[in-house]
């Protein structure tokens, strides 16, 4: 037993080197007194555990915001001042925009606080405190629990548990599970809803290098924006209102003109989206080869008709805007995933770690009457997975990209409630009609892209999917239209309501005389008999394959928990507040090849094209440049940085998020990842995978020397 023992030690320990990566973690901050912190204080942390998160002081955490529930922001005034990326404020920027005030191509300065713009429905969170709660949520569940009945004791413990924690306060609360279910922890929070527009640069100047340096290094764009949190005059949230004042934070970040070298450390603190650090060669092999490649391919069609309508019109670029930074974004990250995890060839190293999770298991036969069976039950389940998979696919990256068919199924309700109304029944209908003749808009939409969309889509999912798997409805309109996707598309704009808002507008005001006609409008036809198929024949096996592959991914984590016992795992990214920390670093991406850790003005320059739709610049800021009007901004070389990388484990969702020094003063602001580290997401390479951050100290360069606007850094903490 104990010759036994000593042989799953030694592959425990060579799992190390596979699973067990510098700078790997996106860390909860309330365990890093218990996991992290001396690690963190060896590469150079000056800060404590409690500095960096604490329930009964003030510490950073209370500055780290929730922006829009998908990216980051950081308090940096006392005044309530934000920080976020200029591509997580774009929508804002964009609603705000118009042909006559157009944000987007000039920037946006409010001069003082009666000129700073609300935006609806804009929220800002800040988390009060994290709890553990696992204990409570499987209150009540025993080895004998069924599935179903499993997750509704879950469900219903997970309900009392937030509804308990904020009762009789002005806070929110949520549970989120962690390790597919193993633990779980309550998030109370403040939701700020008074969210206020401050600053934004050109998009010349925020976007700078486009969709061509996207998800790129070197980078050469000031990618922030400056919003302000209002609340009520007792400093706690509320509806947007005149009479509402600057948010007064607990924590202000204090902002550092020192700047950085090689080496340093640095922390990244936010609000990670989603990762799959703990997937099996299975998924990784779907993903990489089928999923990834299928997206880009669908992705790509539609960019290319987004770009040249928006070329072609002012008011079709600005309706567009947000739609094409948002397809573009992932379209290219997706891309870089593939790039990275076949350079690594991840495949290769996920296959590895299992034969030798395998081997490890049979040195203790304890383990492996527990866990023998996983992998092959999961390498099993993904066959028919991946060909769900798929299916899902074609059904949200192809025929829901066609937004006609979104604007239609809207209605869906509507219909519903206007037919329980002619019956007699309890209905909402009145209210649901008068709330869509409020919303109905149709600024970001244009009729004829959409047509083009819609035909490359139904052309897509034509020649790729068979008839059987496609929906009944869709695949007779398509036959009858000689499986032509042109043919089909003028028949369903030449004959529906839905792709024109005065059309709408007389649907909504005979609604009750004519509800027959508009349910049998083609396009409203077609788009609720895809859901139907979808919800009917796809997505219940869809999810139930998904939750057995969460159960036995939850196992999994287990498994190896209990092998290595000298490893500190991590959750994935699941949308809540994280620590990760790194160092500033270099990184060659290439044999022959060799980044810099910085950049400054002087790239910029080098990248400026006249008149160029990405590489233009104002030419204030050529006038700032050619006179090297720096100020406080340059370092001690007179040269002025524009953006950083560092080995900080990040994702998206961490967008906007700060960057520290060891001291917990702001360096930069993370916006990106490196095109060859986007792989970071399933496995993190630590000679490929860095974070991208905009230097803080062109962010106010910007502000002050551009913008003009330098009275907002008097109310900031600045260290010189």
């Amino acid at each position: 037993m104990q010759r036994r023992n000593r042989l799953s030690w030694t592959f425990a320990f060579s799992f190390i080197a596979l699973i067990s990566m510098a700078d790997e973690g996106m860390w909860l901050p309330q365990l890093l007194n218990a996991m992290n912190i001396k690690d963190m204080k060896k590469n150079g942390c000056k800060l404590t555990a409690e500095q960096i998160y604490s329930i009964n002081k003030s510490s950073l955490k209370d500055a780290i915001v929730q922006f829009g529930g998908g990216c980051t922001a950081e308090v940096i005034s006392s005044e309530g001042l934000i920080l976020t990326n200029h591509h997580c404020g774009y929508s804002s920027i964009a609603y705000h925009s118009t042909v006559q005030n157009d944000y987007l191509t000039n920037g946006f300065v409010a001069m003082n606080k009666q000129q700073e713009l609300y935006t609806p429905n804009l929220t800002a969170t800040i988390i009060n405190r994290i709890e553990d709660v696992t204990a409570k949520v499987l209150n009540g569940i025993t080895s004998t629990t069924t599935d179903v009945k499993k997750d509704s004791i879950i469900k219903a413990n997970i309900k009392a548990i937030e509804k308990a924690a904020v009762e009789g306060t002005h806070y929110e609360a949520f549970v989120r599970p962690f390790f597919y279910g193993n633990d779980y922890y309550l998030f109370v929070t403040e939701v700020f809803k008074d969210i206020r527009m401050v600053f934004a640069p050109p998009s010349s100047i925020g976007k700078f290098g486009g969709e061509t340096d996207n998800w790129m290094w070197p980078r050469h764009n000031a990618d922030f924006s400056v919003f302000r949190i209002y609340a009520n005059k007792d400093n706690k949230p509320a509806e947007f209102s005149n009479d509402n004042v600057p948010y007064k934070p607990k924590h202000v970040i204090p902002i550092s003109l020192k700047g950085y070298k090689e080496g340093d450390f640095t922390m990244v603190y936010g609000f990670p989206g989603r990762t799959q650090e703990y997937l099996t060669s299975y998924a990784v092999d779907m993903i990489m080869n089928e999923s990834d490649p299928l997206k880009v391919s669908l992705r790509e069609k539609r960019l290319a008709i987004y770009e040249a309508d928006m070329r072609s019109n002012d008011t079709i670029r600005i309706a567009y805007a947000n739609k094409y930074a948002s397809v573009a974004n992932y379209y290219k990250k997706w891309m870089g995933e593939m790039l990275g995890l076949k350079k690594y060839d991840a495949l290769s190293k996920k296959q590895a770690f299992e034969q030798q999770f395998n081997d490890a298991l049979n040195q203790s036969p304890d383990l492996k009457t527990k866990y023998a069976n996983l992998l092959p039950q999961l390498k099993e389940i993904y066959k028919d997975y991946r060909l769900l998979n798929r299916q899902m696919d074609y059904y949200s990256e192809c025929l829901l990209a066609i937004d006609v068919l979104n604007i239609a199924r809207g209605y869906s309700n509507l219909f519903a409630e206007l037919k329980k109304k002619q019956k007699g029944t309890a209905n909402t209908f009145d209210k649901n009609l008068a709330d869509l003749k409020k919303s109905l808009s149709f600024k970001n939409y244009n009729r004829s892209t959409d047509m083009k969309i819609c035909e490359a889509m139904l052309g897509e999912y034509i020649r790729s999917v068979k008839h059987e798997d496609r929906p009944a409805v869709l695949d007779s309109m398509i036959t009858a239209q000689g499986n032509d996707a042109h043919r089909l598309t003028e028949f369903l704009y030449s004959n529906t309501t839905f792709s024109e808002k005065n059309k709408i507008e007389l649907m909504l005001n005979d609604l009750e005389k004519y509800p027959q006609l508009y349910e049998r409008d083609p396009v409203y036809y077609l788009a609720t008999s895809i859901v139907k198929h979808y919800s009917k024949n796809i997505i219940p096996q869809f999810q139930s394959d998904d939750f057995e592959i969460n159960e036995l991914q939850k196992q999994y984590v287990t498994a190896q928990k209990e092998l290595i016992k000298t490893k500190k795992f991590y959750p994935d990214a699941n949308s809540t507040l994280r620590v990760a920390y790194g160092k500033v670093s270099s990184y060659k991406p290439r044999d022959g090849v060799n980044y810099e850790y910085y950049t400054t003005i002087d790239g910029i320059m080098e990248k400026y094209k006249a008149g160029d739709e990405e590489f233009n610049l104002p030419p204030k800021l050529i006038d700032l440049y050619k006179s090297k009007d720096y100020g406080q901004y340059a370092d001690a070389s007179g040269s002025l940085h524009v953006a950083f990388t560092g080995s900080n484990h990040t994702t998206g969702g961490n967008s906007g998020s700060p960057v520290f020094n060891g001291k917990g003063e702001l360096i930069g602001t993370n916006f990106d990842r490196n095109w060859e580290g986007t792989m970071s997401d399933i496995m993190y390479n630590p000679a490929q995978c860095r974070n991208i951050a905009l230097d803080v100290r062109y962010t106010l360069f910007i502000i002050d020397k551009f913008g003009g606007a330098g009275y907002l850094l008097n109310e900031m903490k600045i260290m010189k």
